[in-house]
């Protein structure tokens, strides 16, 4: 049992040397001009990747940040996928993609936002609760990083939902280069108290109490199904990044002498430097090929905005108000796919979701439709969690207006892990949530943020409106998203009856395409073509009505679900025809998506074309009727835009 035991802690010194060994050499090469950008080193700090590894089984995840080296290496052994992905090739565990900052592999994730990846990891570890495989989730996080709100949610959610989630914080006392206790008040055991989470503390100087310890703490949060912090003093040897260490000489000194791979390697005998000999070998070999592999590039893209040639199917008319038509949607979809959730705030019976979108369906799929508190980054983070273990995923956000608080975790997380993980992972998440004024709510439950999350690739930003089949429509994209989704809705649409009132005289045909473009089209030829989307369908038909009833003006209307990447074919063959474009937005036009459509064709259309374009005055949205009102486009305004453009 002793020589067991022996070996074992043998090997634990192995490990770490090895993780040494690769970093020492990556900072070479960095001096060497061999490597673009940037690395963190934890040398110092080896003994918590080592720690964790060896406390963790196939299955459990680990979350790392931007100095996960070690964290990698301990728990994959992978010198050459490393390597490789470092210098920026082809062979890298994410293809070049990633780099330094942003590994994947064997159940770990690391991102470069300190403190974003909580919320993803409080997801994979409800995953595993919700399976009920008795698996955990390791989140990496420094003592610099507890000052984020994201790692506050994710502990509220962590402990709210009782996950199987280790929170181990490396309290190395230093941000970049600023003291952690000269900008942090309070203390990290005391924060995970504040939400009922156990917190336990350890060294890095004694490996082996560390080693019983971090087991320990796995061991409970597997075995009893909640969360716990163990807090790790370390001290990181090296600077930030490559040379701007701004602590004094003597201070690292210390701390090197003390060092337990330093004192290791010294002391250790032969043993130890067969182990380091080993290492060096084993690196130098992994660097060799990773010179010689291909760099990694990225595949070709399609643009954002593109004319692919579409036919035009009659549109369906649906009887009911759009909002039924999008639960029927969110039903068919839970009844097809028992791994489909839905999180959200208040979105369980009795109360069903602010605009009652998911009313009853937690009462017809028990433990698979969540109320959360209100974080609006955890929910949307858990999400994204829960996406990467397999789930597929649809969380509420009760206001558009809070998509300011979810932008993180949509454009440098979800959004980011297909592409930056090289093309190897899928993320089935949709977020929907309601935009739009006219009801009275006021300047911040009454904009159209959408123009704030174009142009983020991996992001598809979709509008619905209230004459195509929502139904089916939801039930088919969630079937088949493998990226995320962000999804207009618009709350004075929810209530209006989609078959009814269609104009007279126009026929309504949608674009054959997967997210189909509206078309509403005139029995003769249109003299104006107007464009917009979601809401804006509505005041865009009273126009339409009002031009042809009261002034023989022929239009027709462009309204694609697509905003983000959009096919343009639709409008450039309207517009091909009538030479004439208004363009009407609910938001503000700047960078919107009608200045995208307005260069696409003056792009593809020779000749030119008349333009007018509506949008939203450039102010807060007042909460008065008549404020309101003012503010937004009407449909007389757009009436008064056609005759303008026609005279």
């Amino acid at each position: 049992m002793a020589q067991a035991e022996a070996k074992k802690g043998q090997d634990h010194f192995a490990t770490a040397t090895l993780i040494r060994v690769v970093e020492e050499r990556l900072l070479s090469l960095y001096g060497e001009g061999r490597l673009h950008g940037t690395v963190h080193t934890c040398i110092g700090q080896e003994w918590t990747g080592v720690s964790v590894a060896s406390a963790l089984r196939s299955g459990d995840y680990i979350l790392s940040n931007h100095r996960g080296h070690g964290h990698y290496l301990a728990w994959t052994d992978d010198v050459e996928g490393l390597i490789a992905e470092v210098m920026g090739r082809e062979s890298g565990v994410c293809r070049g993609r990633g780099g330094s900052q942003h590994l994947r592999g064997q159940g770990f994730f690391s991102n470069g936002i300190i403190g974003g990846m909580a919320p993803v990891a409080a997801g994979l570890a409800m995953a595993h609760r919700l399976a009920g495989d008795g698996g955990v989730a390791v989140l990496f996080i420094g003592d610099g990083g507890l000052g984020q709100g994201a790692l506050f949610e994710a502990l509220n959610l962590a402990a709210s939902f009782s996950l199987p989630l280790v929170v181990l914080v490396e309290a190395n006392g230093i941000a970049q280069s600023t003291p952690v206790d000269t900008v942090q008040a309070g203390s990290a055991v005391g924060r995970a108290r504040a939400f009922g989470i156990e917190a336990r503390e350890s060294d890095t100087w004694n490996p082996e109490d560390l080693l019983r310890a971090v087991s320990a703490t796995v061991d409970t949060a597997r075995r009893e199904g909640r969360p716990l912090l163990h807090l790790v003093r370390t001290f990181r040897l090296m600077p930030h990044s490559k040379g701007d260490d701004t602590r004094a000489p003597d201070l690292i000194e210390e701390y090197r002498l003390k060092d337990p791979v330093t004192q290791w390697l010294a002391e250790g005998g032969p043993d130890a430097a067969r182990v380091r000999a080993a290492a060096v070998e084993r690196v130098e070999a992994a660097v060799a090929k990773a010179a010689a592999a291909p760099p990694g590039l990225v595949p070709s893209t399609s643009p954002p905005c593109y004319a692919k040639p579409v036919n035009l199917v009659p549109v369906r008319a649906c009887e009911g108000r759009l909002v039924e038509h999008i639960r029927a949607g969110l039903d068919a979809a839970m009844a097809a796919d028992d791994r489909l959730l839905l999180l959200g705030e208040d979105i369980c019976s009795p109360y069903g979701g602010a605009f009652k979108v998911t009313s009853g369906l937690s009462d017809s799929y028990p433990g698979r439709v969540f109320n959360t508190p209100i974080s609006e980054a955890g929910l949307v983070g858990v999400g994204a969690g829960l996406a990467l273990a397999g789930r597929r995923v649809v969380a509420e956000i009760m206001f558009g207006d809070f998509l300011t608080l979810v932008a993180d975790q949509l454009i440098n997380h979800a959004a980011k892990f297909t592409q930056m993980y090289g093309e190897d992972v899928e993320v089935p998440l949709l977020v929907r949530t309601p935009m739009g004024g006219r009801r009275g709510y006021g300047p911040t439950h009454s904009q159209s943020l959408e123009t704030h999350f174009f142009g983020v690739p991996g992001l598809t930003v979709l509008a619905i409106h209230h004459r195509m089949d929502a139904a089916a429509f939801y039930a088919r994209l969630i079937a088949t998203a493998k990226t995320p989704h962000l999804i207009i809705e618009n709350k004075v649409a929810y209530g209006v009856d989609c078959a009814r009132d269609r104009l007279q005289g126009f026929s309504y045909v949608e674009t054959d395409d997967d997210l189909p473009t509206l078309v509403v089209r005139p029995c003769v030829q249109a003299q104006v073509t107007i464009l917009g989307y979601g809401g804006m369908l509505l005041e865009m038909e009273k126009a339409m009505d009002r031009l042809f009833e009261d002034a023989d003006i022929v239009t027709e209307a462009i309204c694609p679900v697509a905003l983000y990447p959009s096919n343009m074919q639709a409008l450039l063959d309207s517009v091909s025809l009538t030479r004439r474009l208004v363009v009407v937005e609910e938001g503000q036009g700047y960078a919107g998506y009608g200045a995208e459509a307005v260069a696409f064709l003056h792009q593809h259309l020779p000749g030119g074309f008349s333009l007018r374009r509506l949008s939203a005055l450039p102010t807060a949205i007042p909460c008065s009727r008549e404020g309101e009102a003012a503010c937004l486009v009407s449909a007389k305004d757009i009436v008064e835009a056609v005759q303008e453009i026609l005279s």
